[in-house]
């Protein structure tokens, strides 16, 4: 599972979501087309990010299946041991987790 970490959102959920799909999307998509599976790393925010986060990462989850990609907002010890679950477990896709 490659582990990408995405930064350089705005505060402004909407701002946010708009910095994601002009610099990150692209990149996201190329390597779920490469066959690999990825799990998205972004900072915690407050709940105004939860609907764009969740909306992203199921759409791209039904577009690339069969292959994987989850998104967890978090940071340390507590994401490790969230990717190394995920990593074991095949049959979760589309989900965003805070952490």
């Amino acid at each position: 599972m490659k582990r990408i970490p995405v930064d350089g959102l705005p505060d402004d959920p909407l701002a946010a979501a708009g910095v994601f799909h002009q610099h990150w999307l692209a990149h996201v998509e190329g390597r779920l087309t490469a066959g690999e599976d990825v799990l998205l790393l972004l900072p915690p925010t407050d709940h105004g990010h939860r609907e764009w986060r969740l909306a992203i990462v199921a759409g791209l989850a039904r577009k690339h299946a069969p292959r994987r990609i989850n998104m967890v907002a978090g940071q340390g010890e507590a994401v490790d041991a969230t990717e190394a679950y995920l990593a074991g477990a095949p049959g979760i896709t589309g989900q965003y987790l805070e952490i």
